[in-house]
């Protein structure tokens, strides 16, 4: 019960799309790499998680104690989905091997959920470029992970003969980047915030996930699904 005089303190989650470049932090290193302070974030909050350097997408920032527990601690195994653009075309013998688990490191990757991205997204060009060859094709894959080693994505498709040549996390939980632009942030509402706290969906029979394969527009942009009326 709130005593007379009290007042809920108004926390913030918030939504950025990490552009290529910047470490997930405040403060700078030794590296070349830009950082967080760079974007006039609210003061107080802190990054949820992190994306390396070269990595791309959805980083979530907070000024509550206890998200990062919440949605990062492994017990957890909340849902997080990334696409990766890989050298050449994976077969789905090579895309059943990321899902059962291979090993990184000594270690066994989870089973996951991973597919090919159809259509391919059409992502904004990156600064810089990524390798490209002309006699190598590339292919856009997702994968659905409930664990976050670092740089796993990346040495998971590594580990198939499909080295990853750009990384973007596209969604955490239920909540997606959509179209929001590089360098760019907003302050979830409440119904965005139960989307990012959706917690892990109950295997199908056959023993994939129960959500629907996320699959992207050509044009990159989502339509957010809207709180029920």
């Amino acid at each position: 019960m709130k005593r007379q005089g009290q007042c809920r303190v108004s926390l913030m989650l918030i939504a950025f799309h990490k552009p290529y470049g910047v470490i997930s932090q405040f403060t700078a290193d030794d590296s070349k790499f830009r950082t967080l302070a760079g974007f006039e974030f609210p003061k107080n909050v802190y990054p949820i998680g992190r994306l390396d350097a070269d990595s791309e997408g959805l980083l979530l920032l907070s000024d509550e104690a206890g998200l990062n527990e919440r949605l990062i601690h492994p017990r957890r195994r909340h849902r997080r989905v990334y696409w990766a653009q890989v050298e050449r075309v994976p077969s789905g013998e090579s895309l059943g091997k990321l899902e059962r688990g291979v090993l990184i490191q000594g270690r066994k990757t989870l089973p996951c959920r991973v597919w090919l991205l159809k259509p391919q997204p059409e992502l904004p060009p990156r600064d810089p470029p990524i390798r490209f060859r002309k006699t190598v094709p590339t292919c856009w894959i997702g994968l659905e992970l409930v664990e976050g080693k670092n740089r796993q994505v990346r040495r998971m498709t590594g580990a198939i003969g499909h080295p990853t040549l750009r990384l973007l996390r596209a969604q955490i939980g239920d909540f997606r980047l959509n179209d929001l632009a590089a360098g760019k942030w907003r302050i979830l509402n409440e119904w965005e915030r139960s989307l990012v706290l959706q917690p892990m969906r109950r295997p199908a029979s056959d023993g994939r996930s129960s959500t629907s394969t996320l699959t992207p527009n050509t044009k990159w942009a989502r339509a957010e699904p809207r709180p029920p009326k």
